[in-house]
């Protein structure tokens, strides 16, 4: 499997062997800090932190699992944290003892204790105003519908933030208040999922192996040697991640949210950013930097509990995944025709099933560049739908077109299980019926 394949962000898609990857830092400093430097369309630390491991394992699990199972309509008058005068969702107010916090919570609302080590919410988001780009907004729209569409087939919730929960906070960094809000909001969710607004899911099948993360409480895209040995911040993307609902992420947070904008140090952390990491060409202090920082220089303290994610498309560079869309699509056609279970037609709710049949042909994909599996999650990094101020490597024509490319890919796998499919994946507006036990049959005739 591949091990550097899309996150250092703005490379062309020739340099990904080590030695590359490594001549070419430079560059990639430069069109990444282009991303920083554009606006984003997203949204004090225990001295030994709490190695949480999650709390659902330890609540009673009396009741179905699923969301049929939750009562919704039952919140007892027994007092919880929430009835706590003191408690803030804000970011610059520190929580403590939130696992034993959780733990109660789930006692208390047992229907919601079944599943809930397993359990995801989503959280993205867009700016306030209207989008800059005249397409911005249905861009954005696009992507949003994506994600609706995977959290709907697999059972998570999703929360769209539109709002700066602490106004300082701007841009990249918008993401940290609202991720700790929502982990407050919602006890009853063991991790949550953070996504930038320009991410697309496509292959909409596939779902995170949480089994490898059990022992960890965060994961992100990267690769260690490129953080440790070359001390690069295009080592991960902070784009993308997925963090444990738990005490030691409420006090990691508190501390990667003190390199921002809203911190008094802010302006002492883009030195350190800077000096620590070479690669980086821009003084500000960023959360990516910030995150790799606290990778590198903390390492005993928050290292052991975090993830590396780099055998399979966490996140993907949109220039390296798009030109090879075509081909998986005919070598999924191509097993599709040899399977006839994968052309059963049936209800959406059961969906996951008939994946597990897909990845039974796929033993011999791979995973990454080079790999005829759907990648899983596409990343539009620096190609900023709504300003509109994409890097200068490549044009805004390229990155809308890709955008629809992609986003009709990932579309595809959706309108066929309600009979419909995408014939020109540059023709957003036009879904012709499927016939009968298609792709045995030819594209163009017969009823749904």
């Amino acid at each position: 499997m591949p091990k550097h394949n899309s996150l250092l962000r703005t490379k062309t898609s020739s340099f990904f062997s080590s030695c590359f990857l490594y001549a070419a830092k430079t560059s990639a400093s430069f069109l990444l800090a282009w991303a920083f430097w554009s606006f984003f369309s997203s949204p004090a630390p225990s001295a030994n932190p709490s190695p949480s491991r999650g709390l659902a394992s330890e609540a009673a699990l009396s009741c179905p699992a699923g969301k049929a199972g939750h009562n919704r309509s039952y919140d007892p008058p027994d007092p919880t944290f929430y009835d706590d005068p003191e408690l803030s969702y804000t970011i610059e107010k520190t929580i403590k003892n939130w696992d034993e916090k959780r733990r109660e919570w789930l006692e208390k609302h047992p229907s919601f204790a079944a599943g809930a080590a397993d359990r995801i919410l989503m959280v993205t988001g867009s700016q306030a105003t209207p989008c800059k780009n005249p397409i911005g907004d249905h861009l954005l729209l696009r992507f949003f519908k994506n994600k609706a569409d995977y959290c709907r087939i697999h059972g998570y919730d999703i929360f769209y933030n539109t709002v700066l929960l602490q106004p300082k906070m701007f841009s990249f960094w918008a993401k940290m208040p609202a991720v700790k809000a929502v982990m407050l909001a919602h006890p009853e969710a063991e991790w949550i999922w953070f996504l930038d607004s320009d991410t697309a899911f496509t292959d909409m099948d596939f779902t995170l192996p949480l089994d490898r993360y059990k022992a960890h409480n965060l994961v992100v895209h990267g690769w260690p040697h490129l953080i440790h040995r070359e001390k690069s911040w295009t080592g991960l993307n902070a784009g993308v991640f997925l963090m444990r609902n738990c005490q030691w992420s409420m006090d990691f947070m508190e501390e990667w949210a003190s390199m921002g904008p809203q911190a008094p140090e802010y302006d002492k952390w883009g030195v350190i950013q800077r000096t620590t990491f070479k690669d980086k060409t821009f003084p500000e202090s960023d959360d990516q930097t910030g995150l790799a920082y606290l990778i590198l220089k903390e390492r005993e303290k928050w290292g052991n509990k975090k993830y590396m994610e780099d055998e399979y498309y966490f996140e993907g560079y949109w220039m390296e995944i798009v030109g090879t869309l075509e081909n998986i699509t005919d070598a999924y056609t191509g097993i599709e025709k040899r399977e006839r279970r994968l052309r059963r037609r049936h209800a959406e709710r059961v969906g996951e099933s008939y994946g597990k049949v897909s990845q039974e042909h796929l033993k011999d994909a791979g995973y990454g560049r080079g790999s005829w599996r759907r990648p899983f999650m596409t990343h539009f990094t620096g190609c900023q739908p709504c300003s509109g101020d994409h890097n200068q490597m490549y044009s805004g024509q390229s990155c809308w077109d890709a955008m629809q490319i992609a986003l009709n890919f990932a579309d595809n796998q959706v309108p066929r299980r309600y009979g419909f499919v995408h014939r020109d994946l540059l023709d957003t507006s036009t879904v012709p019926p499927l016939p009968f036990e298609n792709p045995a049959s030819d594209l163009g005739g017969g009823a749904s």
